[in-house]
């Protein structure tokens, strides 16, 4: 089979097409036919082995497909020979054929296509867990939700799901292409954060209360003027650090706001951090995949894939990315 294969710690451009073995299928496992493959951020930081997993080399990097089950492992349960599914890998996802473990592996919904369906491996359940669960923003209905980077992909599905929480929205993009994409995903309000201060601008919507809830993928100077734009008894949830910077917390404005800080790490459920709780929490991650299928199929939450490029385009998908000229997601399609 062809895969898009990492043969040294480095940049994306120096991925290379080789024709490779099929991985073998292990116990518990699923063999997928790829029809399409997700690449972000993460992904340019595990070719350059900066992510806090480093796969062994030589690999093909990808940690979210979507496509047809064609083999399946007697040890599992709820996937069959011809699901058509989305699954979150370990690495492996640029390629033709990709195995993921069985609590990895989800059905696609039945109205959303394998381009669109990479999405619904990290994105929506990344947004989806942390605005719904608990331990993490707990978001109710008529509370106020303020969304970075809004035109991203864990952002568009949190702008998505806040409004199927029945939050009030407000969306900050940089630009107006991406302040319409923002608005179109149902924002209440959108923020052009390269034209106004955004912290003024809450305010001003919120008429000094501040919000009740901040999601942030960006983290820097954001994550720290976020704070200052909280309500009493308000959350924030870092979800990465996009804008380069990882924020130290002044404790004196927790203290004084009686605000927490909800830190949030998908990769604990679906098996990225030291350690592996995907077997564990199996349960808790297919009911939330669950969730957000029937989102899915009613109509709710429209994953969106700005553009598309062939398996050995990954380079070229990447380089769009890290030029921040992408809205939503992009996705590498594999023809049958």
């Amino acid at each position: 089979m062809k895969a898009m294969m990492c043969e040294k710690w480095g940049g994306f451009e120096d991925l290379r097409l080789r024709e490779v073995a099929r991985p073998a299928l292990k116990p518990g496992q699923v063999r997928i036919k790829v029809r399409a493959a997700g690449v972000s951020f993460a992904t340019t930081l595990v070719i350059a082995g900066k992510y806090q997993r480093k796969p062994p080399l030589p690999f093909a990097p990808g940690t979210e497909v979507s496509g047809v089950a064609i083999e399946v492992d007697p040890a599992c349960k709820r996937v069959k020979v011809g699901d058509e599914v989305v699954a979150v890998l370990d690495w492996g996802g640029l390629a033709e054929e990709a195995v993921a473990h069985e609590v990895n592996v989800f059905a696609k919904p039945r109205n959303v296509g394998f381009v669109e369906a990479i999405q619904l491996a990290i994105s929506y359940p990344t947004s989806a867990a942390a605005l719904t669960w608990p331990s993490v923003l707990d978001l109710r209905q008529g509370q106020t939700l303020l969304v970075h980077a809004a035109a991203g992909g864990v952002g568009m599905a949190a702008v998505e799901i806040g409004k199927i929480l029945d939050a009030t929205v407000i969306a900050t993009a940089g630009g107006a292409r991406k302040t319409e994409f923002a608005k179109a995903r149902g924002a209440d309000h959108v923020i052009d954060y390269t034209a106004v201060d955004f912290r003024e601008e809450v305010l001003k919507l919120t008429s000094g209360r501040g919000v009740d809830r901040v999601y942030d993928p960006v983290g820097g100077d954001v994550f720290a003027q976020s704070l200052r734009c909280l309500a009493v008894e308000g959350r924030i949830c870092p979800i990465g650090f996009a804008g380069g910077t990882i924020p130290q917390v002044p404790a004196n404005i927790l203290l004084v706001k009686s605000i927490s800080v909800m830190g949030f790490n998908y990769g604990y459920y679906v098996g990225w951090s030291p350690h592996d709780a995907r077997f564990e929490e199996a349960d808790r991650t297919l009911a939330l995949m669950e969730r957000i299928r029937g989102w899915c199929e009613a109509g709710h939450c429209r994953p969106h894939v700005d553009r598309t490029w062939r398996l050995d385009e990954a380079a070229t998908a990447m380089r769009a990315l890290v030029e921040r000229s992408v809205t939503g997601r992009v996705a590498l399609v594999l023809d049958d």
